[in-house]
C-alpha cells in the first residue's frame, strides 16, 4: 500500500469554505473513480497548513491518478487555491 501526502498552504485572500467545495469535487469526481484507490481525507493544522492524505492500494495506482489530474477540471479549480510555493508531495511504502 501506498500512502501519499500533500501538505501545502492557501493563496493569501483564498475563503476557505470555496476551497473545501472545491476539494470535495476533486474527492468526488476524480479521486475515487480511479483503480486503486482506498481513502482520501483533508485536514488542517493549526498554524494554517493543509494536508491531503491518500491511500491507494499500490504506486502505479498513484502515478495514473496523478496523469490524469494534471488537466482534470475539478483538480485545476482546486489548484487556483495552493500556494504553489508551499506545496510538498511525499509518498510512502507500508511495511505491514
Amino acid at each position: 500500500m501506498l500512502i501519499e501526502i500533500r501538505t501545502f498552504r492557501l493563496v493569501s485572500g483564498a475563503d476557505e469554505a470555496t476551497f473545501l467545495e472545491a476539494d470535495r469535487h476533486v474527492q468526488a469526481e476524480l479521486a475515487s473513480h480511479h483503480a486503486g484507490f482506498i481513502r482520501r481525507t483533508t485536514a488542517r493544522a493549526g498554524d494554517g497548513e493543509w494536508a491531503v492524505v491518500v491511500l491507494w492500494q499500490a504506486e502505479g495506482d498513484a502515478d495514473a491518478s496523478t496523469a490524469q489530474a494534471a488537466t482534470h477540471p475539478a483538480t485545476t479549480q482546486l489548484s487556483a487555491f495552493v500556494d504553489p510555493v508551499t506545496e510538498r508531495v511525499q509518498r510512502f511504502h507500508t511495511l505491514d
